[in-house]
């Protein structure tokens, strides 16, 4: 039977794929929902961490946090640089290992919130062309299979029946693909921005550990 590709609407493709499409269908959903989420996400927050270190290297300058601290506060919801430098002003007498240690804590919690969603990409992109090979593989098997009981095997027999095989893998590909760049893309800030805060942080501990040097 002919199948004009110009004929070819999406639900027909989708037939044409066989049962492993409704898995690619799934993971297809997944990866544009993570992806989505994670992109309002970024775009909700505001993951910029100089403006707040001036703010913050200032008021320890000046030998009073009290307003920054209470501005550190007001910022936290949106900004998760906000979160890791209000822990540091708030344990300002303590040690340069506590506060450390204590700085570490909040930066690793909010950069683990930002990679919400990270490992499921990651999934996508190595189960959909799996999946996608599968499919192409059992369309092969029954592509094979009319061929052996075909009375007349031509080239359109042979060729038809390939060709529906590989929309799976064509479909896992693509999802891969899609998976893959959002990952590298959401990675690539996540990794800027701890770089920022890392920074940040210890510029301003030292900061702090020189002015309690020179306080006593």
């Amino acid at each position: 039977m002919e199948h004009p590709a110009a004929a070819f609407t999406l639900m027909e493709i989708f037939r044409m794929g066989g049962v492993v499409m409704w898995p690619l269908l799934f993971f297809s959903i997944a990866t544009v929902a993570i992806t989505v989420e994670r992109a309002v996400c970024f775009l909700y927050h505001n993951l910029k961490v100089d403006d707040l270190k001036e703010k913050v290297a200032a008021a320890i300058g000046d030998g009073d946090v009290a307003d920054t601290k209470a501005f550190l506060e007001s910022q936290t919801r949106r900004r998760m640089g906000a979160r890791v430098l209000l822990a540091l002003v708030s344990r300002r007498g303590l040690s340069e290992r506590r506060l450390e240690k204590a700085v570490e804590a909040e930066a690793a919690a909010s950069i683990s919130s930002l990679e919400g969603g990270f490992g499921l990409l990651t999934a996508m992109a190595s189960l959909a062309p799996l999946t996608g090979f599968l499919g192409t593989v059992t369309g092969m098997i029954a592509a094979f299979r009319s061929i052996a009981e075909a009375a007349d095997v031509n080239a359109r027999i042979v060729a038809g029946g390939i060709y529906e095989a590989l929309i799976t893998t064509v479909f896992g590909l693509i999802i891969a693909i899609v998976a893959i760049s959002a990952h590298s893309i959401f990675t690539n800030i996540v990794d800027r921005f701890a770089s920022e805060l890392e920074i940040a942080c210890s510029d301003l501990i030292n900061m702090m550990c020189e002015t309690a040097k020179h306080d006593h």
